[in-house]
């Protein structure tokens, strides 16, 4: 039987400004990135995702970002390994006790936005926010980009690790994705990301936007909360798997 995992980022909104449709995400998917309050997100929000993802048996990430909430975290910026290492502590640390009060726990880790980006093509980046997660859990299972430095980096560490794919996102030939705000990297049509995913998984293979198939271990497929259809499309894709004979379960 093949089962895979449902990932979504979440807890995005800030103060009276809303992203995304968490609630309705919450009912399809089996696991939760949570902002942590540096690229997105605020306590009150922490704590009202938390506890969502908790009623509805979802696994909970903390979702660590570069403190950029004017620009959600997608800008690159340039850090000591030492500050990269606290970043990701501090916000792990907060998501730790904000799932604890909701009666949850935080089971994964997955890196934000630019952090992530940079990390996937920076080895020594990618271990570094690892191993600085790892000291304050050495349980926590740590998601990463298949078959990309971020793995050889969890695989280095003895991490336990999800392996994930992109629904919605283009690939490029080396298996990273393709920048945003350039053609192919966003896949808008539900259906079209639905039958993408679906031959993946069927593959076991990354397909790039070329069509080079890239040989990948597949834990977790990424849902974008914040784009605006984002959750008919998740509903689709679900649909598609299970009609694939694919059972959705947490990793």
């Amino acid at each position: 039987m093949t089962t895979v995992d449902l990932n979504a980022d979440m807890g995005e909104s800030f103060g009276p400004w809303k992203m995304g449709d968490d609630t309705a995400l919450l009912d399809i998917i089996s696991s939760a990135n949570i902002a942590c309050g540096f690229h997105a997100g605020d306590p009150d929000m922490m704590a009202a995702t938390m506890a969502r993802a908790v009623k509805n048996d979802v696994g909970i990430g903390a979702h660590p970002g570069f403190p950029d909430l004017q620009g959600f975290g997608r800008r690159k910026m340039t850090m000591r390994p030492d500050e990269v290492a606290h970043l990701v502590q501090y916000q792990l640390g907060a998501a730790q006790a904000m799932a604890k009060a909701a009666g949850g726990a935080v089971r994964h880790l997955k890196l934000h936005g630019a952090l992530s980006n940079m990390a996937m093509v920076d080895g020594e980046l990618a271990r570094r926010a690892y191993d600085a997660a790892l000291q304050v859990d050495p349980d926590l299972i740590i998601m990463v980009l298949a078959a990309t430095p971020m793995q050889e980096a969890a695989e280095a560490l003895g991490a336990n690790m999800a392996c994930e794919i992109f629904a919605d996102r283009g690939y490029n030939d080396d298996g990273t994705l393709i920048q945003r705000g350039t053609p192919g990297a966003m896949i808008t049509d539900a259906d079209e990301a639905a039958e993408r995913i679906s031959a993946m998984v069927r593959q076991g293979a990354i397909i790039a936007a070329s069509g080079r198939e890239i040989e990948a271990r597949i834990d977790t497929i990424c849902l974008h909360g914040d784009e605006p259809s984002a959750v008919a499309a998740a509903r689709t894709l679900r649909a598609r798997l299970e009609s694939d004979g694919v059972t959705i379960k947490r990793f």
